[in-house]
């Protein structure tokens, strides 16, 4: 009997397929959803594209004899155009992963559809730290900054300047103006204070007056502006001709700096501006805003969004060829998870399991024109808070996918699993026989 068994055995390995690499129509696709039209398109559109390109570029258009394809297309701003695109390239293209997706509510939808149809989402374009909170993916990655590390960048830096005073809140209207406005609060109520006020505008809106008066009147050391793009430029402008700058300080939270050159620095100077990328940082990231300039004619330096770009395509391709298949979108940030990410234009950071990238935060303030060596140089560098301070706790994660450290009363009585606060690993004394690690699940 166990001769027979042994030859079936060997009978069955010598027929069985070899190990192979395995990719979704043989070839690895990518696919950049981005804004080229609407308003806030200088920041992504044209140069995110480039990026895309050079970090396919990079390893030669191929992972080993599989060349890797691009499609792009423009959202337009919209989250049900975002929606129906993606849900094409997944469904007739053989998309393998989105990048970018600029706009929260954008974003969001995006980030269902991935999770459904089990491919990958590298988030470089919404701020929501729902993202990796209560809707955290296994195939999401998200590698722009959240409104926690906006407020934490520019919060703490104006406690050490002003003390703790109440901030006037004026946002879009929108999940991203939602998310900063609690974040803010969230930091002043820990700093024993709360807002002078707040208000909301619709997204894209050209007349600010009536808002920025209302900032005005609340008498508000620092008033923190949290819209971007062309909003924040016709924010900056119109406070200037209601003389606001004189005597407030603005706090501009998901500012780009095709934000400051559209306002010009005679207006924006001393703005506190917070973000993860500047391009004449440091040697790296000038080395990589040099290149693509050199693609782009030398129009602008890159943004944030397409330094991430560049960095989450450059990781997710080393994590693909790592691997050796795009087949299974958990599979692939799996691996992602477990590579320290290194590049040029985000330099060394790594992935926590929630999804969260962990890179270095930077609070800027905006030179004085005098201070300014050409057009777009336009920042100096105030502080930096570090990638493991600069993104909210796991302890204080909503994440379904923590695992939790559980007390053994609880174990016993059946608590794995139910919505509920647990404090961080060490604050028990555990019994391995009785305590153990779970998974935290049903959060809403």
């Amino acid at each position: 009997m166990k001769r027979h068994i042994l030859a079936a055995c060997a009978a069955a390995a010598l027929f069985a397929p070899a190990a192979h690499a395995q990719y979704t129509d043989n070839a690895i696709k990518i696919g950049l959803l981005s804004n080229f039209t609407a308003g806030g398109s200088e920041i992504t559109g044209e140069n995110s594209l480039i990026a895309v390109r050079m970090a396919i570029e990079d390893p030669g258009g191929k992972i080993g004899s599989t060349p890797i394809e691009l499609v792009y297309a423009d959202h337009q701003g919209k989250a049900d155009i975002g929606a129906t695109i993606v849900r094409k390239w997944f469904d007739v293209d053989g998309v393998d992963v989105v990048v970018e997706a600029p706009f929260s509510p954008i974003t969001l939808a995006v980030h269902e559809i991935v999770r459904e149809k089990n491919k990958v989402f590298l988030a470089s374009g919404g701020a929501s730290t729902r993202l990796t909170g209560d809707l955290c993916s296994p195939n999401t990655v998200h590698w722009f900054p959240d409104s926690y590390s906006f407020v934490k960048a520019t919060g703490e830096a104006i406690v050490k300047e002003y003390g703790a005073v109440p901030w006037f809140i004026l946002t879009r209207d929108d999940a991203f103006g939602s998310d900063v406005e609690k974040q803010i609060r969230d930091f002043l109520e820990a700093n024993g204070t709360k807002p002078a006020g707040v208000v909301k505008h619709p997204l894209n809106n050209a007349d600010l007056s009536s808002f920025i008066l209302q900032a005005q009147a609340s008498k508000a050391k620092i008033i923190a502006v949290a819209n971007g793009s062309q909003d924040f430029v016709n924010t900056l402008k119109q406070a200037a001709e209601f003389n606001v700058l004189k005597d407030q300080k603005v706090v501009a939270l998901s500012t780009f700096i095709e934000d400051i050159h559209g306002v010009g620095p005679k207006l924006t100077q001393g703005v506190l501006v917070a973000n993860d990328f500047y391009w004449d940082l440091n040697d790296d990231t000038r080395k990589f805003s040099k290149r693509l300039m050199e693609k782009n004619g030398g129009k602008k330096p890159p943004s944030v969004n397409n330094a991430e770009a560049y960095s989450e395509v450059t990781h997710y391709l080393k994590a693909v060829k790592a691997l050796g298949r795009d087949t299974d979108g958990k599979a692939v940030v799996a691996k992602m998870k477990e590579l320290p990410t290194d590049d040029l234009a985000k330099g060394k950071g790594s992935i926590r399991e929630d999804g969260r990238v962990l890179f270095p935060v930077y609070l800027f303030q905006v030179k004085s024109p005098a201070e300014s060596k050409n057009e777009w140089d336009l920042f100096k560098l105030v502080s930096t808070v570090p990638g493991d301070k600069a993104f909210r706790p796991l302890s204080q994660s909503d994440c379904p996918m923590i695992k939790k450290w559980v007390p053994a009363p609880l174990v016993r009585a059946g608590w794995e699993g139910r919505p509920r606060v647990i404090r961080p690993p060490g604050t028990f004394r555990a019994d391995p026989r009785r305590s153990k690690w779970v998974e935290k699940l049903g959060v809403a």
